[in-house]
C-alpha cells in the first residue's frame, strides 16, 4: 500500500499491534530476497545479508530477531503483495466470458508460485504459519477462493460451465500441483522435456495445462468447435 506517495507497511504482531517496516527493513528485505532466489535459504547467511545491504551484521537482530524471523516477515510481506496483485488483476478480467477468466486465473496463481518458488521449496511449516504471516495468507485464500467462486456461478448461470465444484477445492487443486511440482523435482523432472536448467520453466507450463484440464472438466465445460 502507498500512503502520501511513500510505501507503508505493516505487519500484524502477535498481541495485535502493528509494526511500519523502515525504509532500512525494506532494504534488508529486498537483499534478503535477492539472495535467497540465488542460493537458497541456508546457503545465505547473515553474512551475505548485511555484507550485500552495507550494514552491520547486528542490525539483522536489531530489526528482525533472527534470519528466521526475517524470512517470516519476508513472506509475510509477499504475501501482502500478491494478494494486492491479485485484487487488481481481478478487475482486469472482470469483464471477460467465465472460461477466460478461470483460465487466467490459473495462469496468474500458478505464475505466482513458480515466481516465488524459493519460498514453497523450503520454508517450514512453523515459519510459514506464525501470527506473523499465517493472516495475510488466509486473507490471500479468500480472496482467491470468493473470485473463483463469482466466475463458477457466473459460469452455470450463463450455461458455459455445467458442474459446480467447491471453490476451495478448485483453489486446493491449483496451489498443490503447483506447490507438489517445486517440492518435489527429482521425481517431476522425469515428466519433462529439456534440460534440469529449464525444469521451473517446463515445470510451471505442465502444472498449467494440467490444471485446464482438469479443472474445466470438473466444472462440466466444452469448449466449442
Amino acid at each position: 500500500m502507498f500512503v502520501n506517495g511513500k510505501k507503508d507497511i505493516f505487519t500484524q504482531t502477535k498481541n495485535g499491534m502493528k509494526k511500519k517496516f523502515t525504509d532500512k527493513q525494506l532494504k534488508i528485505l529486498d537483499v534478503a530476497e535477492e539472495l535467497i532466489a540465488k542460493k537458497g535459504f541456508d546457503g545465505t547467511s547473515v553474512r551475505d545479508i548485511s555484507a550485500k545491504a552495507n550494514i552491520n551484521v547486528a542490525m539483522i537482530s536489531y530489526y528482525f530477531g533472527s534470519k528466521e524471523k526475517m524470512l517470516a516477515y519476508l513472506y509475510q510481506y509477499r504475501v501482502l503483495r500478491t494478494r494486492e496483485s491479485f485484487a487488481e488483476f481481478a478487475q482486469t478480467i472482470r469483464e471477460g466470458k467465465p472460461e477466460m477468466q478461470m483460465k487466467e486465473i490459473i495462469k496468474f496463481i500458478v505464475n505466482q508460485m513458480f515466481k516465488y518458488n524459493y519460498f514453497h521449496a523450503f520454508v517450514k511449516q512453523e515459519v510459514r504459519h506464525t501470527d506473523l504471516v499465517k493472516d495475510e495468507l488466509v486473507e490471500f485464500y479468500r480472496t482467491a477462493t470468493d473470485k473463483i467462486d463469482e466466475v463458477i456461478k457466473k459460469g452455470v448461470a450463463s450455461a458455459v460451465f455445467h458442474q459446480t465444484p467447491k471453490a476451495e477445492d478448485v483453489l486446493t487443486i491449483i496451489i498443490g500441483t503447483a506447490v507438489f511440482a517445486i517440492r518435489n523435482k527429482v521425481f517431476y523432472e522425469v515428466y519433462l522435456p529439456g534440460d534440469e536448467a529449464d525444469f521451473l520453466k517446463n515445470a510451471e507450463q505442465k502444472v498449467k495445462a494440467s490444471n485446464y484440464q482438469t479443472i474445466f472438466s470438473l466444472l462440466g465445460y466444452q469448449p466449442e468447435g
